[in-house]
This record gives C-alpha cells, sequence and structure tokens, in this order.
C-alpha cells in the first residue's frame, strides 16, 4: 500500500521577524555577560572581606567611614570622634560593646578636621593616615620598614605591621599604647636604653591627646607599678612579692593570678595581666584625672563597669602625709607622725597641711657619735607597725627573715626594715615616704627609733606573761605603752 505524505505549507518569517529574534539573542547574550561581570564583581568583595576583613594592605586601604574587625569579631579598627566634638581620629575600640569603648588612638596630636581621611600602607611600608589634601596626619614612622608589607588587628587588639616577605613585624600598637592596658600587653622599662612603654592619659573626655598622667613599671630593686602626675609620683602599688603588689589592698581577692611581671635581671622589667573569666572583656584604663581603673564588661550591658580604681581615697595619693607620716583613711584627721616624731612645722600641720611631714623628736643613738659606756648600752630599737603599705624606695637585701632585723640595725642610715614572703628582707635608709596604714592586708613594717622612745614600752606577749593590763594601745603598733 502506498503510504501517503500530508504535506504542511512552510511558514518562513518576515524580515521584521528574523530582526527581532536576532535582538533577543543579542539581549540575552548582553545580559549573560552582564551577569557573569555582576557575579564576579560581588565574588571580588565577598573575597575581599571573608579573607582581608581584619587587613590593610597596598592595594586594600580604608577611608572614613570604613572599618576593619579582628578575626574574633572583638575589636575594631577605624575612624571615629570623641564625644563633644567632630574631629576625626584612626582608633582601635572593642566591637560589640554598644557605647563605643576606644582603647587606642592613632593621630592623638592632630586630628582630622573631616571625613575625607584615609589609613593606607605607604610607598616605603609605613602605615600613615591622611587627610583629604593627601598630606600626613599620623605614621607608623619606622626606619626598617619595607615596601611589601600589611598591617594586621590581631584577636588581642594589638594591630602589627608586618614585612609579607618574613613575617616579621615591624611595628605594632602595644608598643605604642594609648591609655588602656589590654590582656596579653606589656608594659616595659629598660634600664639600660631608658625606654619606657607607658600608658597616657587623655587630655579629656573630647581629647585624646596626650594628657598630665602617665603609668607603667618603675625600676626600683623591687618592682613597682606607678601613675605619675607629669613627672611627679601620684600613686603607686608597693612592691611585687612574685604574685601580687603588696600595697594595694584587696588584690589577692581582685585580681588572683592575673598579673605577671618579669625581671630579666639585665635592667628590664615588663609588666602584663590576663583575666580568669574569659566571659569577661577585662581591660585597664588610665582616665584622664589620673584615676587607674579595671574596667569590665559582659554581654547584655551598655558599656564597661569598673571593678576597681586607684587612687581610691585620699590616703593613695602619693606622700599624702609627707616623710615620716603615716595615713589613714578611717581616722578624722586622717595624717599622723610616726612614733617618735613630730610635726615638721606644727601649724601647717594642724591647719592640715601635711606635705612638710615630720621629724625625730631624739636623735638615734648612732648620730650621736658618744663613747660613753651608759649610751652605749642604750641602743636603738624597732617599733612594729602592722598592716602598712610599705614606704617606697624599698632596697632589697639577701639577708634571712632573722637577719633582716640587725642587717637595718648595723646601718646608722637605715630607718626601718621589713620581711614578707616572696620578697624577703626590705630596708629603707633616709625619710619613710608615702605610708599608709590598712584594714587588712599590707605588711609589717618595723620603725627604727631612739632608747628613749623606746622606754616603759614592752612587746604584747611578754605583758601577757606577765599579766599586766595596758592602759594605751596604739592601733598601728603591736608594742604597747605600759
Amino acid at each position: 500500500m502506498r503510504r501517503v505524505h500530508t504535506l504542511y505549507p512552510i511558514s518562513y518569517p518576515t524580515p521584521q521577524e528574523e530582526l527581532e529574534q536576532v535582538m533577543r539573542l543579542i539581549i540575552c547574550k548582553d545580559a549573560i555577560q552582564y551577569l557573569e561581570l555582576l557575579f564576579l564583581f560581588f565574588s571580588c568583595i565577598c573575597f575581599k572581606f571573608s579573607i582581608s576583613i581584619d587587613t590593610i594592605t597596598v592595594t586594600q586601604p580604608i577611608n572614613d567611614p570604613e572599618s576593619i574587625i579582628s578575626s574574633n569579631k572583638v575589636f575594631q579598627l577605624g575612624f571615629f570622634s570623641p564625644v563633644n566634638t567632630t574631629n576625626r581620629y584612626v582608633g582601635i575600640w572593642y566591637n560589640n560593646i554598644p557605647v563605643r569603648t576606644v582603647v587606642w588612638v592613632a593621630n592623638r596630636e592632630r586630628p582630622l578636621i573631616d571625613s575625607s581621611g584615609n589609613l593606607m600602607i605607604s610607598e616605603d611600608g609605613n602605615l600613615v593616615v591622611l587627610n583629604g589634601q593627601k598630606e600626613d596626619i599620623w605614621s607608623s614612622n619606622v626606619s626598617n620598614s619595607v615596601a611589601n608589607s600589611s598591617a594586621r588587628l590581631l584577636d588581642s587588639g594589638n594591630f602589627v605591621l608586618v614585612d609579607n616577605s618574613t613575617g616579621r613585624t615591624i611595628w605594632e600598637s602595644f608598643r605604642n599604647p594609648s591609655d588602656s592596658f589590654l590582656e596579653k600587653m606589656m608594659l616595659t622599662s629598660d634600664g639600660s636604653t631608658g625606654e619606657k612603654i607607658l600608658l597616657k592619659s587623655w587630655e579629656s573626655l573630647s581629647d585624646p591627646s596626650v594628657g598630665s598622667f602617665s603609668a607603667g613599671i618603675n625600676l626600683l630593686t623591687i618592682p613597682e607599678f606607678f601613675v605619675w602626675n607629669g613627672s611627679h609620683p601620684y600613686w603607686r602599688t608597693g612592691p611585687w612579692n612574685g604574685q601580687i603588689f603588696i600595697g594595694v589592698q584587696y588584690m589577692t581577692s581582685l585580681y588572683g593570678d592575673g598579673f605577671n611581671v618579669v625581671d630579666n635581671k639585665e635592667g628590664t622589667v615588663s609588666v602584663s595581666f590576663a583575666s580568669a573569666n574569659e566571659s569577661m572583656l577585662t581591660y585597664i584604663f588610665l582616665n584622664h584625672d589620673g584615676a587607674l581603673m579595671q574596667m569590665g564588661w559582659t554581654q547584655g550591658k551598655e558599656e564597661p563597669e569598673v571593678d576597681w580604681l586607684a587612687p581610691e581615697n585620699d590616703c593613695a595619693d602619693y606622700g599624702k602625709c609627707g616623710p615620716f607620716g603615716s595615713c589613714n583613711s578611717k581616722d578624722s584627721s586622717i595624717c599622723s607622725c610616726l612614733r617618735g616624731f613630730e610635726p615638721k612645722h606644727v601649724d601647717e600641720w594642724n591647719g592640715g597641711n601635711f606635705i612638710s611631714g615630720c621629724v625625730r623628736r631624739s636623735y638615734l643613738q648612732c648620730e650621736r657619735n658618744s663613747s660613753n659606756s651608759s649610751q652605749e648600752s642604750k641602743k636603738d630599737g624597732f617599733l612594729k607597725l602592722t598592716t602598712m603599705k610599705v614606704p617606697v624606695f624599698a632596697v632589697w637585701s639577701p639577708a634571712l627573715s632573722n637577719e633582716c632585723e640587725n642587717q637595718c640595725l648595723k646601718n646608722c642610715s637605715c630607718t626601718a626594715y621589713a620581711y614578707y614572703d616572696g620578697i624577703g628582707c626590705m630596708l629603707w635608709s633616709g625619710s619613710l615616704i608615702d605610708i599608709q596604714k590598712f584594714s587588712s592586708d599590707g605588711a609589717d613594717l618595723y620603725i627604727r627609733v631612739s632608747y628613749s622612745e623606746l622606754g616603759n614600752i614592752l612587746p604584747v606577749h611578754i605583758l601577757v606573761q606577765l599579766k599586766t593590763q595596758p592602759f594605751v594601745v596604739r592601733s598601728q603598733e603591736t608594742l604597747v605603752l605600759i
């Protein structure tokens, strides 16, 4: 049977329809190319922020108001304005605290006057802050910089400039701090070079330029932490005993083992701290009034809270009661002369001006330089003061606990001694300055006095043995007048 094929008429597009089809193909092709470019663009953006969010490179500066964030999301670096000013600064602050808490500032002394600034790596490899006219406002200013460098904000809050070829750190913000002492930061004093890494306060809440106060480790024979007002001591911690600074009351319960002081015995001493509470952001802050504060922040709080501060009262001010004066914040008149001493200027003292301090009432036996045998028998002695902040300028001695008193007694210039576990024997010569009476903690301090001041005074344990009732007890002394 013959198959019959049905023929359908063929319809050809008109010239107008052919043109429309060609145009559709062109538009579709262009759209695909556009989408490919768009995808590539956003891929680059995502790559930039996923790989380099914490880093500034030669090709990746930041312009106001851009910022970078540390990989653990704790710290942010960018441009900010303090309260009550429109000046702009490059700084580091905590990323998650609602109230901006700045811990480091780059261009402290030269603010940007508008929002045209940028932070970049210059041709010589230094970090620089430029204004809108491309003028240098601030620079890391290191001579050993390299062209192939980058800057990264670490999880610790340290901003480091690194040689990309070797990984060597060229410059870091931790060695150039502002007013905040962060965990893992080290404040250092180098006796051989004179270099000190110090906290430096802001001038005011709206002005981060360097203020009057600084803080750091002081190179004494036994390390202490000091706050200075200009070049003058303002507050101090007392000596370090290997675990705590013994002149800070309640330091054991406040800090635990958070502080660490390292003395390399070659003239360099450094201090660092670490918080035992990992759920809390902790740092130490030197405010524009000279107060040293331990700050803590936990999730849900608007801003950090003060956990501890110094000076905590008038007695904590350095040298409040002058030489041979002792300060007790619980007394109606906070200053008193040590036993055996009297005000140097009575009228000033009675008027509340204690800065001149006190002087001895009687010469020491060794000062009389007498060969009289009766005088020789009347040797100097020591009065024991308990729970004391010991004076400044202690000199360490290798003497054992049972030798410390004799070590002081055989040197006429020795005016006091103390023995403290972890430190050993401490001796003082000349004036005794910045003594404070604590309600607890502190050290036992032995003050050298002449024999005449020891008259009719016996140690407490002897009085107990004699079953004699004392009628005067001095709160700072364990020697009792009978």
